[in-house]
């Protein structure tokens, strides 16, 4: 598939720690699936050698890009410098993808081809034709039910707004500023769709298939759960204690 005309370059943003089992997998069907698009690892000093291997494979493909970090700091401050090097090397599109095979390279193609009418686009599991595959019912009732929290306490009307595969405008990112964002886990995903929502631009969902990584472990945790219902009702009691005192 090739990128529809007016995107741009594409980037494809993929963080990782300790994803070694996963990475060369998940870059290489990026890279078949839509071949024009560059790949860009962000590894936070994965002790499993996830860095080495990015490495390796970017030796061997100009379009496979690493950056290296210092150690792990949680997926938001990941993604953003994943967005800022985007930036600085002129890329027009930044994807969001995790590393462990959940999202599939292959449904790429939709994203990319709403974007071309839309500033953000999410990848939605709870949308008319979105589904999950191997998730237990206790996480997907987690899952929905932290979404519909979001959707109520925040006045959005995203089904989604906690998915993690979505495609960015370099237009949106810097139109909604990432210099404030402080959110370090999923919540990061709220945080950036609400910006965008409050700036009056286009936000689409699209329906994707969500499938539970095969290798490794998963990097939800009870401390990145609790951030996320945290920083919801701070944002939605600040919106409302801001409409009763009105303007000014």
């Amino acid at each position: 598939m090739e990128i529809p005309a007016g995107l741009g370059r594409v980037l494809v943003i993929i963080p990782t720690y300790n994803e070694r089992d996963n990475i060369e997998r998940i870059a290489g069907r990026v890279r078949e699936a839509v071949p024009s698009v560059d790949v860009l690892v962000v590894d936070d000093a994965s002790p499993d050698g996830t860095g080495e291997a990015a490495d390796a494979m970017a030796a061997a493909d100009e379009q496979i890009k690493v950056l290296h970090r210092q150690g792990k700091e949680g997926l938001g401050p990941a993604y953003i410098a994943g967005f800022r090097w985007a930036a600085e090397h002129g890329y027009d599109v930044m994807v969001e993808m995790d590393a462990d095979g959940s999202h599939q390279p292959e449904e790429l193609p939709r994203l990319l081809a709403a974007l071309e009418d839309a500033d953000l686009v999410i990848g939605a599991r709870w949308v008319p034709g979105g589904r999950v595959r191997n998730w237990p019912k206790r996480r997907e009732a987690l899952s929905r039910g932290a979404n519909t929290y979001a959707r109520v306490m925040l006045g959005i009307p995203l089904h989604d707004s906690t998915g993690g595969y979505r495609a960015f405008r370099a237009a949106t990112l810097e139109k909604i500023g990432l210099e404030g964002v402080d959110s370090r886990g999923y919540c990061f995903q709220i945080d950036l769709a609400l910006r965008a929502l409050r700036q009056g631009l286009r936000v689409v969902e699209v329906p994707i298939t969500f499938v539970e990584r095969v290798h490794g472990t998963s990097k939800m945790s009870r401390d990145v759960m609790a951030e996320a219902a945290l920083r919801i009702t701070q944002w939605g009691m600040s919106d409302r204690i801001g409409k009763i005192r009105g303007p000014g």
